[in-house]
């Protein structure tokens, strides 16, 4: 995450800066919404309550991370 190694970067006016800082940020972001799914799975939450803390659909968040097949 070296786009965001400089809190620099955030305040950018290049576009290459700004808009890989962007990309950075959508990556942890995408990272941590994981890591506390599986947490929130593994205490028992429902797909329903995961969804309400998250703002989305039961649908939308059972879609993107039920792991089972």
């Amino acid at each position: 995450m070296a786009e965001l190694d400089s809190l620099d970067a955030l305040n950018s006016t290049d576009p290459v800066v700004g808009l890989r800082t962007v990309r950075a940020l959508q990556r942890l972001h995408e990272r941590m919404e994981s890591i506390h799914v599986a947490n929130a799975r593994a205490q028992g939450w429902t797909w329903q309550a995961i969804a309400d803390a998250l703002g989305v659909s039961r649908q939308a968040v059972h879609k993107k991370y039920n792991r089972r097949s």
